[in-house]
């Protein structure tokens, strides 16, 4: 495929480069990484920016810009930062509020969204025995003496102790289940119900995401919290389809901070002088950066194939979207990995980011599906292909 961006693709890089190297200095990083959590005025431009791009006719996501084009936004601010930001989670989420809510409802989100750079929900999905294998999720809600009652525990809630609602993925226990799926609904639940619990979960990186495990004990639920769009009858199907746009994200970003962890080493290579010589004239030195720079190809053609034939709604999107989550969380991790080696001791300490951009890349191998669950995903779809 021809990879080569479009001039309208290539300002967009521009704007969110000029945005990303003014604010996402190194001080400002390691601060808002103690913070786990960006500035209001920081997400505030960040919405600005964002709404401010151009967008082309005939491009019906729910933002006016192609996945193609998102990705280039979250691998470009990530290779900035160098290291996770909200911003991925952020498009993630409305992507599915858009894909289960009415427009009514939706726009309400995108417009407080659009105003205060800040997603009003927090997203959950997840649970401890229903991570990668969404469908054997336990959450439900069932009527009970004329209540709408909602019972269960949720993990890896992105800022589920601090968003104002929930959004929640349930069995619906009062609907029929199809002959694949257990009945999926989602409800758009205000956090401060009676029954609500957060409890955060400490991570050993990704700290600009804060998580945390929500239960839901008794939570009665109002009618009008349910989520009623025209597909919100499609259930996991459209779950599923819709998961894949957050695992175009996370390559995204797992990108960006493994060229960042690039351009750290290949700088330090260059400067750093061992035994009278540059370190980057070591043949074990080059041959690491070589080895860096085709994994960085590779990620990259893996990601814009992936994210155009998902816009382009290809036959094989499925499975370019599976391949591409199998390889470029892990080889982003041994580019960080890599660079880490190069830096020598001083990789390894809280002074260098490419030790924050393993760390945060290594978490990305298990968001959105895990690296051996993409090949459950793939085989088959391989093993199809080559059948025919």
């Amino acid at each position: 495929m021809d990879f080569k961006l479009t001039d309208r693709q290539i300002d967009i890089i521009e704007t969110m480069r000029e945005y990303g190297t003014s604010v996402f200095t190194t001080e400002n990083v390691r601060q808002w990484r103690e913070d786990q959590g960006l500035p209001d005025d920081v997400v505030q431009e960040f919405a600005r920016r964002y709404f401010s791009l151009p967008s082309t006719a005939g491009e019906e996501s729910a933002f006016s810009q192609s996945l193609l084009n998102q990705a280039l936004v979250i691998e470009e601010l990530c290779r900035c930062a160098g290291c996770t930001l909200p911003f991925q989670n952020d498009l993630f989420e409305l992507h599915i509020m858009a894909g289960f809510a009415d427009d009514h409802d939706f726009s309400t989100v995108i417009d407080d969204f659009r105003r205060t750079g800040r997603v009003m929900f927090a997203l959950a999905v997840s649970e401890p025995q229903a991570g990668s294998d969404t469908q054997n999720m336990t959450t439900s809600v069932r009527t009970q003496d004329g209540k709408i009652i909602l019972n269960g525990v949720k993990t890896f809630v992105n800022n589920g102790e601090y968003a104002p609602n929930i959004l929640v993925a349930a069995i619906d226990e009062d609907a029929p289940d199809d002959v694949r799926h257990p009945a999926l609904s989602f409800w758009f639940v205000p956090r401060n119900l009676k029954g609500i619990q957060a409890y955060p979960i400490n991570k050993i990186g990704q700290p600009m995401l804060p998580f945390a495990s929500v239960t839901f004990k008794d939570v009665e639920l109002k009618p009008e919290y349910r989520l009623t769009g025209p597909n919100a009858s499609a259930g996991f199907p459209h779950l599923f389809s819709l998961l894949e746009r957050g695992r175009i994200f996370t390559c995204a970003s797992s990108l960006g901070m493994a060229q960042a962890a690039m351009e750290d080493a290949a700088r330090y290579a260059t400067e750093r002088q061992a035994f009278g010589t540059r370190i980057g004239e070591f043949q074990q030195i080059e041959q690491m950066l070589t080895d860096m720079e085709i994994r960085l190809w590779n990620m990259r053609n893996l990601l814009y194939e992936a994210a155009m034939k998902s816009d382009e709604d290809a036959p094989d999107k499925r499975l370019a979207i599976a391949l591409m989550k199998r390889y470029i969380p892990a080889a982003a991790t041994q580019v960080a990995s890599d660079a880490m080696q190069i830096l020598g001791g001083i990789g390894y300490t809280e002074r260098e980011r490419v030790s924050h951009i393993w760390k945060d890349c290594r978490g990305n191998q298990l968001a959105e599906g895990t690296d051996q669950i993409m090949v459950y995903i793939a085989a088959p779809l391989i093993r199809q292909k080559y059948g025919k």
